[in-house]
This record gives C-alpha cells, sequence and structure tokens, in this order.
C-alpha cells in the first residue's frame, strides 16, 4: 500500500487517531482533560509523521 512497510502503516494509523483525538478540542469551553488529549495527540501526530517519513529507503526528507 502506498510502497510504504508496516513502519509507514503504523505511522498513518498514528496519524489519523492524533488527529481524531484533537477533534473534542476545536469546540469551545474545553477543560484541562481535554487539554491533556490534546498533548497526546500531538505527540501521536508527530511520532505518526516521523514513522512514515523514515519509513523510505536512503536519507528521510
Amino acid at each position: 500500500m502506498l510502497g510504504l512497510k508496516q513502519r509507514g502503516l503504523i505511522g498513518i494509523v498514528l496519524m489519523v487517531v492524533g488527529t481524531v483525538a484533537f477533534l473534542p478540542t476545536v469546540f469551545p469551553g474545553t477543560t484541562r482533560t481535554i487539554d491533556l488529549v490534546a498533548v497526546a495527540a500531538a505527540a501521536l501526530l508527530t511520532l505518526g509523521t516521523y514513522l512514515v517519513g523514515t519509513d523510505v529507503d536512503g536519507r528521510p526528507v
């Protein structure tokens, strides 16, 4: 799929989960608990992006 190995596919899944986890933070009146979810979502997006970016052979972009 898309020429990615297992590492890249895991990265894509983490990016999707991180994006979905951000959805509650866009509504007004969020709480600190939701802010913690946003931090976790950012970490998932970062890790997923890293995994996808370094999945290719050669120098990562």
